[in-house]
């Protein structure tokens, strides 16, 4: 994309609503604008990423054997009234009344919505395990939205529902979402601590939420120094016994402020971490919560009817870009990890209007596009100066600079934004470290 076409209304002066840095940097970069309280609108650098996060999303949720649904937004009330959670559930849940005066609301989860669909398409146990999943907006009437995305009313998120036979299938069912939300968040360039959680208006017995560290994450969070080490699996056979390394996550401890236990702190002295989080993932096992009391049943093995046991497991798509700001900043802008950036690649042509620069560019504009590098090219009239505050804050991931100077010398300059780092390149030489790069990324950590 070519920066004098593109519709990136970036800003010079920090909004005074935004409290946060996600929120600041986000209105700067010209990833969202506010509708409404707590309702976003998406403009194209921020769909961009929505859009990439979702995809590591969706390639790490088949590769664990779940399959892809889409269940509408606006739901029927006596779903949930079969379900006990209607009048239960509270004021986050808009409530409506379509033109029959049938009760109605907008979305705030689907699990009575899901239970439905199985207990309506599947009769046997032959089918089971089962997870279905969505990657779809929801809505909760948040009474003090803040913070930007990280706590809106609207939010795109992905939530799965697994069906199995029996409790011990369940908790395998439960094994690998936690073992694919590990998988998920570091390929995403983050490490997500898992902790044990309150359940709340969804029910169950067992829980956890993941936690990103971020300095200005909005929960204090403590946990071992361990997890700091802890290795993501790279390969996963998700039909073996994944307890073990489930075990392995989850034997030292990690909690919340609201979970936290001083007396740990003490005892474990200085392998305790205490730092902020931001919640990015939630899973639960439910058993047959809403199974039992929607009537979903399955013929067992003897032909009896079963019912089967549930488990629901969330990811915040639309909160993860804040949550990723939250922890890829510095004091210039966003530093966008390579595998969710809105592009790859930051061309900036230091002199347009002149032939050879401008030649050089186009060229590399052509190269990465063809190479599978997307970028985003400063073909814009400014001065050197406001082209690379510019490209800072908006954060890609690398940064090839083109000017008179070094074209002299046969050369182009490489940045890395992480790191500052500068090289000066020949152009072969950028387009093959450019492609090692991102072959080398794709090798590594891609799913599907």
């Amino acid at each position: 994309m070519r920066l004098s076409r593109a519709f990136i209304p970036t800003l010079k002066e920090t909004p005074s609503e935004a409290q946060i840095v996600s929120h600041r940097l986000m209105l700067r970069a010209g990833l969202v604008r506010q509708h409404t309280a707590g309702i976003y609108n998406w403009l194209p650098m921020g769909a961009r990423v929505l859009k990439n996060i979702e995809q590591i999303v969706r390639e790490e949720q088949n590769d664990a054997g779940a399959q892809e649904i889409i269940m509408p937004t606006i739901q029927s009330g006596e779903l949930w009234k079969e379900s006990g959670r209607y009048d239960d559930y509270g004021p986050e849940m808009l409530r409506i009344k379509d033109r029959h005066d049938r009760d109605m609301l907008y979305g705030p989860t689907h699990e009575e919505v899901v239970t439905d669909i199985f207990r309506n398409n599947v009769l046997s146990y032959k089918d089971l395990p089962m997870n279905l999943y969505q990657i779809h907006w929801k809505f909760r009437d948040e009474v003090r939205p803040r913070f930007g995305v990280m706590r809106g009313r609207e939010f795109l998120m992905k939530d799965a529902y697994s069906f199995d036979l029996t409790f011990e299938a369940a908790k395998h069912s439960y094994n690998q979402m936690f073992v694919a939300y590990l998988r998920t968040f570091a390929r995403m360039g983050l490490k997500a601590i898992p902790m044990k959680a309150d359940p709340g208006p969804i029910g169950g017995d067992m829980s956890h939420e993941f936690i990103v560290l971020a300095e200005t994450g909005e929960s204090a969070v403590y946990c071992h120094s361990a997890f700091l080490e802890k290795p993501i699996p790279l390969v996963v056979d998700y039909n073996s016994d994944l307890q073990e390394f489930v075990d392995i996550w989850t034997r030292d401890y990690a909690a919340t402020d609201e979970e936290h236990d001083q007396a740990i702190s003490k005892e474990l002295g200085d392998k305790m971490i205490e730092a902020r989080g931001i919640e990015v993932g939630h899973i639960f096992y439910f058993g047959q919560k809403y199974s039992d009391p929607m009537g979903a049943k399955v013929a067992g093995p003897d032909g009896e009817m079963v019912t089967p046991y549930m488990g629901s497991y969330g990811i915040g798509v639309s909160r993860l870009v804040g949550a990723i700001v939250e922890a890829c900043h510095d004091d210039y802008g966003i530093i966008w990890p390579d595998t969710v950036a809105p592009y790859r690649v930051g061309l900036i042509n230091l002199k347009v209007g002149a032939e050879e620069t401008d030649k050089v560019c186009d060229k590399l504009y052509k190269d990465f596009s063809e190479g599978g590098l997307s970028a985003l090219y400063d073909d814009r009239n400014e001065r050197a100066g406001v082209k690379f505050s510019n490209m800072d804050l908006l954060g890609m991931p690398w940064q090839v600079i083109v000017g008179p100077k070094g074209l002299k010398n046969g050369t182009v300059e490489l940045k890395r934004r992480a790191t500052g780092e500068r090289q000066e390149l020949s152009l072969e030489s950028v387009m093959s470290k450019l492609t090692a790069h991102h072959n080398a990324e794709k090798q590594s950590g891609a799913g599907g």
